[in-house]
């Protein structure tokens, strides 16, 4: 299958051979798979302190005739500090126990928790080859995003060198994506208490422009909402479906394209 190239001015300048990986059956269910291993390895840890609400002081003996027992007294059997006391006789308050006043949780979270996930090396890589090929399909892509009459095309290699965030962003306008970034500079209120901890606006997800080295675009590109710019050799299922939806819009350079076919890359 052959794409037309395009220069920075939306002029056709030629055609394209796409390599063997485009060819690969869409897999959304082995995508989901790839997608989910990824996020389940990018999450941080997290859980109560191991100490909390135990470091009160709350020693009952169980043994009924020893002293500072609460058998006899006709009360329940729980852990209790002690506030006051006149002689043998306690004032005390239930402490420590889930249930009780500043007590421990019964199951908290635990930072101990393992929340990898693992996935087989050819099923990965099958992934991402599902992945790519679902960014040729216009009824895929169409769903996610707004797409221009001519998609799929790839972009000429000059656009990797662009230097400037205005300059890119007249390219991709040039090229019939103006709605599209519109549409990813949205922002909407997130719901909930993520507000308060430095994530209150939640953006959509743009396009995804595929590199074939380190260039002057991966730093031009990036403070534009919702664009993201990655180097091919560094694909994978997540930033090709986010949420796990395949049909991501992606703009592939020329170089890129070579880059893929001439080293296999996922095969």
């Amino acid at each position: 299958m052959k794409l037309p190239i395009l220069n920075i001015s939306k002029e056709e300048i030629g055609k394209q051979e796409l390599p063997i990986q485009f060819e690969e059956e869409v897999r959304p269910d082995l995508i989901k798979r790839a997608v989910i291993a990824i996020q389940g390895n990018e999450r941080q840890a997290y859980g109560a302190d191991p100490m909390a609400g135990k470091r009160a002081s709350a020693k009952l003996s169980r043994r009924r005739r020893d002293y500072k027992t609460s058998y006899g007294i006709g009360i329940s059997r729980v852990p209790r500090k002690i506030m006051s006391r006149r002689g043998a006789r306690m004032n005390w308050v239930g402490a420590f126990a889930p249930g009780t006043v500043g007590g421990r949780k019964a199951h908290p979270p635990k930072a101990s928790k393992n929340w990898t996930k693992k996935i087989n090396k050819k099923e990965r890589r099958k992934a991402i080859r599902s992945a790519i090929a679902a960014t040729l399909s216009k009824e895929l892509v169409a769903k996610n995003h707004i797409i221009p009459d001519n998609y799929p095309f790839i972009i000429e290699s000059k656009f990797e060198s662009l230097k400037k965030t205005k300059q890119v962003e007249d390219v991709l306008k040039k090229i019939g994506l103006e709605k599209e970034l519109s549409r990813a500079n949205e922002r909407t209120i997130r719901s909930g208490k993520g507000k308060k901890r430095g994530r209150k606006y939640k953006s959509k997800s743009g396009p995804l422009i595929i590199v074939s080295k380190e260039c002057a675009l991966l730093k031009a590109a990036r403070n534009i909402t919702g664009i993201n710019v990655i180097i091919v050799k560094s694909l994978n299922a997540k930033v090709l479906a986010p949420s796990t939806n395949p049909g991501r819009l992606a703009i592939w350079t020329q170089y890129a394209i070579k880059e893929l076919g001439d080293k296999k890359l996922f095969m």
